[in-house]
């Protein structure tokens, strides 16, 4: 690729050396960088690429990409300096790929919770309506059919249209994308262009990242304020701060709500562990999906899909059909009539609303055990609001480890017990080994108790100071719910 061509819409600062040269590939990793490549050095939380420029260039590197130009320049190598490293990575990564995005309809999903759900459900909604579709999430990634592991809720800009390129080679006509306010904030989507944004909601997250709520606030609002007058902004206007998204957006505005009037407006009519009546803007229909939570996921993919234009009895038609999402409210149950439940609420307001959801459907007589912990090197500060609410909405808690990384997992369980209050101690213990607090749930539950194991979901490991280890909440109680009945 030329270099000149790459560096389109890029601002630059100042250039010592040619632009007009062929180059390899864009590389932001040093340890990466091979013969011809261009390094983009990206000032990051943990290290500066800046410090690297040396290690780049001895490795190969033709070109380097950097905001502020080394002390040493060395003949036969060209330097750019931009006013944005992270910025002109996103933009340069979509001239790499000749812009994918605009070949595709790219709609973007932010907020708290309820993200990867609503990203998964339109890719399965659309798949089902006959469509070619793409899926960039938390769990995976699919290009059409072909599936593809994860790495990041958004990742980063050269993978992301490395992505949309392939799904664009392929004919895929819509793509879903969780769009993180990490990935917001570290300028990932910023050359992307977007058919539709929506947001779900804002609670208490990612504060280890961000510096205030306000300012996580602000990082989602600034996705809607580049949105382009093209695109539609969906929004929650159930949450306060759904308003707050379209303030200043070009993009066209649309809201959906289940207790105010909104463009897409529902009403739960039956809620039950076996699924939602819903009336979606007077049409009735049942969902194998529970929850209030899941009501606003599904009024969401309506909206899109009405938006996109599917015809509306097709797309009522079809979401009537959808399956839960992994690790999203996914439950089981035994042969001695005991419901395990595994969730990925691991923000207060996701775990209120899963336990919330449960009491609402359970008759009272049955016991509620609630196994949850919290993951280390992330916000603290929600902890003891978790402690807080699952030790008012359950009969029973057990706080364990989460993905402790490289934090003391009995040093989070602490923090998490601090926010119980006096009369729910007696409900709470602590098993630190993940595993054994599951299976003393599972030894404590009898027949028609529901177990709830928050916080995991569809992870398929625990990470412990740096290392994955196998580790399935879904496939571990059901093996030890199995055993208790031999």
């Amino acid at each position: 690729m030329n270099l000149r061509d790459i560096l389109y819409k890029v601002t630059i600062n100042a250039v010592v050396g040619s632009t007009d040269l062929t180059f390899s590939n864009l590389v932001f990793d040093s340890r990466k960088v091979s013969l011809n490549d261009c390094f983009i050095a990206i000032r990051g939380t943990l290290s500066d690429g800046h410090e690297y420029i040396k290690t780049a260039v001895n490795q190969g590197a033709l070109a380097i990409i950097c905001e502020e130009l080394p002390k040493v320049i060395v003949n036969g190598v060209s330097y750019v300096q931009v006013e944005d490293s992270k910025k002109a990575l996103a933009i340069m990564a979509s001239n790499y790929f000749g812009n994918p995005s605009e070949k595709i309809k790219l709609i973007g999903v932010t907020g708290t919770n309820g993200k990867t759900t609503i990203a998964t459900l339109l890719y399965n909604l659309f798949k089902k309506a006959g469509y070619k579709v793409g899926l960039l999430s938390t769990v995976k990634v699919l290009v059409d059919d072909n599936e593809y592991p994860a790495t990041h809720t958004t990742p980063d800009s050269i993978t992301i249209n490395y992505y949309l390129n392939e799904m664009a080679i392929d004919g895929v006509e819509y793509c879903f994308m969780e769009v993180s306010s990490h990935g917001i904030h570290q300028k990932r989507t910023e050359a992307l262009t977007f058919a539709g944004g929506v947001f779900t909601n804002l609670t208490q997250d990612h504060l280890d990242y961000h510096n205030s709520f306000a300012e996580y606030r602000d990082v989602k609002k600034a996705f809607f304020d580049q949105l382009p007058k093209t695109a539609f902004a969906l929004i929650n206007e159930d949450d306060k701060n759904g308003l707050v998204m379209l303030q200043n957006t070009k993009a066209r505005k649309f809201t959906y709500a289940l207790k105010t009037q909104a463009d897409f407006k529902a009403q739960v009519l039956e809620n039950q562990f076996s699924g939602l009546l819903l009336k979606i803007n007077n049409n009735e229909l049942w969902s194998k999906l529970i929850g209030n939570f899941n009501a606003y996921n599904l009024l969401a993919i309506y909206g899109v899909a009405t938006l996109l234009e599917l015809e509306e009895l097709e797309i009522l038609r079809i979401i009537s059909e959808l399956e839960s999402v992994s690790g999203r409210f996914q439950y089981q149950i035994s042969e001695k009539n005991i419901t395990a439940i595994v969730d990925y609420a691991h923000t207060p307001d996701a775990l209120k609303n899963v336990l919330e959801t449960i009491n609402s459907i359970r008759t009272g007589n049955e016991t509620l055990i609630t196994v949850v912990g919290c993951g280390g090197n992330r916000d603290s500060g929600k902890r003891p609001k978790m402690g807080h609410i699952a030790s008012a909405l359950s009969n029973k808690v057990i706080f364990t480890s989460d993905n402790p990384r490289n934090e003391d997992p009995d040093k989070i369980i602490e923090d998490i017990e601090k926010g119980v209050e006096p009369q729910n101690y007696k409900k709470t213990m602590a098993i630190t080994d993940r595993k054994q607090a599951i299976k003393t749930a599972c030894q404590l539950a009898e027949s028609n108790d529901i177990i709830l194991i928050a916080g995991k979901g569809h992870e398929t490991y625990q990470e412990i100071k740096g290392v994955k280890h196998d580790f399935d909440d879904m496939k571990i109680v059901n093996e030890l719910l199995e055993n208790l009945n031999k």
